[in-house]
């Protein structure tokens, strides 16, 4: 496991947009392919390695549909040189079946949530069948899997799924916090150094996530523990009291400079893929 002083640099995760705000509500929420363009490169330029994408319809709606998939994994590729990862959670409404599709897109890394949580009003479904199969699809399409924790006992599904399948593709084991979502584990220090505390030795970096209020606090904590960063409007759209975000490279600018004045600076992309174990898709 990443330990405080082996991690001297840190990955900066966008999460641009999510399933959960509209359009209508943030109509700076990046939902089109050009807006996804867009945004890639201005996060890339304020320090971001890796983008995680759920993407819209033309209705600005998430959807799960292989054409919108591909078509924002290859204009996202072509402009710049980000970890393109896709979320293979969609929509809580999304069938199982569908959410397995997403690996069709053929993106550097994809996120797979360790067990089923509540989620607010809604429960975000992830059986162990699902969880396996995904697991080996990764791994026999050489996709990277990010382990997405919401919950203490999702650190248990991840043992489970090394133990059973072996490591995933690039031979690294990234792990994600999500943290301070209705239903899930709390956006704490204590709990975050639980969950931590717990991770399996096969584990060699992983991250936090803060929801809305949690962003902060959760960026502090992980700096100070080793951790890396995932940032971006799907978690948090409140850049201070009073504030709503701009833009998305407004958060990663930010924790780019937490972790300056940690002396632990935002890493390259091409250091991200080698943390992770990403295989090289790009063109030319």
């Amino acid at each position: 496991m990443t330990t405080p002083s082996a991690a001297t640099g840190t990955l900066i995760t966008v999460a641009p947009t999510g399933a959960e705000h509209a359009k209508a509500d943030l109509p700076q929420l990046p939902t089109t392919l050009d807006e996804l363009v867009d945004t890639a490169r201005r996060c890339e330029a304020a320090g971001a390695s890796l983008i995680h994408l759920h993407i819209r319809d033309g209705e600005h709606a998430p959807t799960l549909d292989a054409g919108y998939l591909r078509a924002a994994v290859e204009a996202v590729r072509e402009a710049g040189d980000l970890v393109v990862q896709l979320s293979t959670g969609g929509s809580v409404h999304d069938p199982l079946e569908q959410r397995l599709t997403v690996l069709d897109a053929e993106p550097d890394s994809c996120s797979l949530t360790c067990g089923t949580t509540n989620f607010g009003d809604d429960v975000f479904l992830n059986p162990w069948p699902f969880m396996s199969e995904l697991y080996v699809q990764a791994q026999e399409r050489e996709i990277v899997p990010e382990f997405e924790l919401f919950d203490l006992g999702h650190v248990h599904a991840l043992r489970r799924l090394l133990d059973t399948h072996g490591l995933p593709f690039g031979g690294r084991v990234h792990v994600d916090f999500v943290t301070g979502v209705p239903g899930g584990m709390p956006a704490t220090t204590a709990a975050l150094m639980a969950g931590v505390g717990m991770l399996p030795p096969e584990v060699t970096s992983w991250s936090a996530t803060g929801i809305g209020r949690g962003h902060l606090p959760m960026m502090a904590a992980a700096l100070s523990a080793g951790g890396h960063l995932r940032v971006g409007m799907e978690d948090n759209v409140v850049f201070r009291r009073g504030q709503v975000v701009g833009h998305n490279d407004e958060l990663v600018a930010r924790a780019a400079e937490l972790a300056a004045l940690m002396q632990r600076p935002a890493m390259s992309t091409d250091e991200a893929r080698a943390l992770l174990g990403i295989k090289d898709r790009r063109r030319g």
